[in-house]
């Protein structure tokens, strides 16, 4: 008897572990075709965007590397020497033993970057929404986000207890709708929305949902996580490049993407940002970020604002790519952004396509539902400032082999 079988089989019913049934059987539908997405392992990573993946040469087209700074020299060397000096990790939160002035000067340099009062640091982007988010709202408080959030978003907003009222993706009008049925309530609701969204690589009309919030003097948090180095002249995001950033109070972002390590972070004009160090239990509660990780992210932060061309060539292997793409017949979800998503209708269609495209030599994402806001699987690729024109032709060509795989889902869909 297999592994999941056994484990299907101790799963009874009724009892506590049942929920997690559908989860097992899932695998074993995995484990009989042969494909397992979710366990792939980089055996050894060539640079930003290589890696050998089950023996095979492979290039990388969905790491969220958007800038290819895991591998910049000075990063590193800051790093190695940083290490040495202040050892492997703090053993505490920065409450209790764990604040080194290391963490305090990268709060600056964010602060800095993005022109405002204070900055707070937390150990993963993940844990900055769950401590800003359930700071600021609270059982008697509501919060008005954006439905295509990402999890760890509605997960802070479950931490807090708070009323969550979701409206429809990309909506002015119906955040409007919402906060207007809020009546003297919307004064004090938190809206969230995200900058690029990380599924489907649409980016939201950030200056329209300023505008909404201004009239009825709401709170707006932002997650930058993914437009972070990517839009804006500086790098600082989509509200920078819609130039209302101004109306936003609460900026969220991680360094596990174009700062190419693992932590996030919020800056803020507002007073109450370091308040909510103390009221914050991801914060109080988590051992901070790695020394190492601090130094290295202080380097690739300055990399990012000077980062010009960085952003020039990114979008320059995002347009090929997507134009490359509708050429042969692909429809990709969102306009040209570094994230390209196309649906394919059907698990198992999605799942042989994609182990395919790994066999041909490409490694993309395959996000299956129920975490795809459309409820079809789709692929998702994301790109880098590191990858070069011929790795796209490359990949084209690849996707250019596997059309009729895509055309067929289409058909079989449609039929």
């Amino acid at each position: 008897m297999s592994s999941t079988a056994s484990t299907l089989s101790n799963l009874h019913h009724d009892s506590l572990y049942d929920k997690l049934r559908p989860i097992a059987e899932a695998r074993m539908m995995l484990k009989q075709i042969g494909i397992d997405p979710f366990g792939t392992a980089m055996e050894n990573i060539l640079s930003p965007t290589e890696a050998i993946i089950n023996g095979q040469h492979t290039i990388l087209v969905g790491t969220n590397n958007y800038l290819g700074l895991t591998f910049d020299a000075d990063a590193l060397a800051a790093a190695h020497e940083t290490l040495d000096a202040l050892g492997t990790g703090t053993t505490g939160s920065r409450m209790a033993n764990g604040s080194f002035t290391l963490h305090r000067r990268l709060e600056m340099d964010f602060a800095a970057f993005y022109g405002v009062r204070d900055c707070i640091l937390f150990s993963t982007g993940y844990l900055a929404n769950l401590g800003v988010l359930s700071a600021l709202g609270s059982a008697q408080d509501v919060i008005v986000l954006d439905a295509d959030c990402h999890a760890s978003i509605y997960d802070g907003c479950k931490l807090g207890g708070a009323e969550v009222i979701r409206f429809r993706h990309n909506d002015p009008e119906d955040l409007d709708k919402r906060l207007r049925r809020l009546k003297s309530r919307a004064r004090n609701a938190v809206i969230v929305v995200e900058g690029l969204y990380s599924m489907l690589g649409d980016v939201a009309p950030l200056a329209e949902i300023v505008a909404v919030k201004q009239r009825y003097g709401s709170c707006l948090v932002v997650d930058e996580a993914h437009s972070l180095g990517i839009y804006g002249a500086t790098g600082r995001g989509v509200a920078q490049a819609q130039q209302c950033e101004d109306g936003v109070d609460f900026t969220v972002g991680t360094f596990s993407k174009s700062l190419g390590a693992t932590g996030g972070f919020c800056v803020s004009q507002r007073e109450e940002l370091d308040l909510i160090r103390y009221a914050s239990r991801p914060y109080i509660f988590t051992a901070s970020p790695v020394p190492s990780v601090v130094a290295s992210t202080r380097v690739t932060l300055q990399k990012l604002a000077a980062g010009k061309h960085l952003r020039a060539n990114l979008f320059a292997r995002a347009e090929q790519l997507h134009q490359g793409l509708l050429a042969l017949g692909y429809q990709p979800a969102a306009d040209v952004s570094p994230v390209i998503a196309i649906n394919i209708k059907g698990r198992l269609n999605a799942l042989n396509f994609w182990n395919k495209l790994l066999a041909a030599g490409a490694y993309c994402n395959l996000v299956l539902p129920p975490a795809t806001p459309s409820g079809d699987p789709l692929l998702r690729i994301s790109l880098s400032a590191a990858h070069n024109a011929e790795q796209i032709d490359a990949v084209l060509q690849m996707f250019a082999d596997l059309y009729p795989d895509y055309a067929q889902a289409c058909a079989s869909a449609s039929a």
